[in-house]
């Protein structure tokens, strides 16, 4: 066991599974009390077995798109733990696909109430816990390298993953001097349920292809940064976009090509859920 967060106390959103999944393992082995927040009360139960139910880890059904959810969320960290010192707004989808003249209006806004707003209200409420406690503390945002380059990811994704690094920037200049550090990681591919679904013989080809690195971005890659950002060898960090993605940006990515190589976005419209348990919708265009 590890101490690097001994007596931390960490809020993590989506943390059931792929990174957040992770990211709660590696934050419990070094020492914190983790509060996770996730829709998937199912695979949450799974995560808690595997953790073998210690009393450091709790669970909260939240949807992080909904004030009150988070609210409750970052609640249930102070009043079973007796303070916050991390929060991980990891939380996520794949969101809205499909040419932008054919995704609905609600498609979008879904993708970022889930990916932005649910980033903001994890500051929020984190920061007012944080603030209310005089001890600082550290925001971790989850965005991806498709925030900070064209044609890595749909295009609703890619938006609300740059406007959680935009977001990242402006709260970390505003509650500097509350000494909360603000800062987000950009993952690159990493395979998880989220990202890969089953779709991971066809990511394998596309980071050969296309990623320097050798091995396959996983989510304990995510969990170790996230680690450091939580821990006091950053304390002098804020307002940082961390890219963590096997130097693919380096490289000049054009992850559409690997990641779709049939052209799927093009000729579909939907949303996908991630791994919440929810059912994806999609649409064949009828010009296909």
């Amino acid at each position: 066991m590890g101490s690097q967060l001994e007596g931390k106390v960490a809020v993590i959103t989506g943390g059931v599974s792929g990174i957040g999944r992770a990211t709660t393992l590696r934050f419990l082995a070094e020492g914190a009390s983790v509060v996770v927040g996730d829709l998937n009360a199912d695979v949450a139960q799974e995560l808690i077995a595997e953790a073998g139910a210690p009393k450091e880890l709790t669970f909260v059904r939240t949807d992080v798109a909904e004030e009150h959810d988070v609210e409750a969320l970052i609640g249930a960290a102070t009043e079973r733990y007796g303070r916050l010192d991390v929060v991980f707004n990891n939380a996520g989808s794949g969101g809205a696909f499909g040419p932008l003249t054919e995704i609905s209006v609600e498609h979008w806004d879904r993708t970022f109430a889930i990916l932005t707003r649910g980033v903001f209200l994890g500051i929020k409420h984190g920061a007012r816990a944080m603030i209310a406690q005089g001890t600082g503390g550290s925001s971790i945002n989850t965005a991806s390298i498709a925030g900070l380059v064209g044609g890595s990811g749909p295009q609703a994704y890619s938006a609300a993953k740059a406007a959680v690094v935009n977001l990242t920037l402006n709260a970390a200049v505003e509650l500097a001097p509350h000494r909360i550090r603000v800062n987000s990681i950009c993952p690159g591919v990493i395979f998880t349920p989220l990202a890969a679904g089953n779709r991971e013989e066809q990511m394998a080809e596309m980071v050969a292809a296309l990623q320097p690195w050798p091995d396959h971005g996983a989510g304990a890659d995510i969990a170790g940064a996230a680690l450091w950002l939580a821990g006091d060898d950053s304390r002098f960090v804020t307002g940082e976009a961390i890219r963590v993605d096997g130097g693919l940006v380096a490289a000049g990515t054009r992850a559409n090509s690997g990641v779709d190589p049939h052209g799927a976005w093009r000729r579909y419209t939907g949303f996908a859920p991630g791994t919440t348990g929810e059912s994806p919708e999609r649409r064949r265009l009828a010009t296909s």
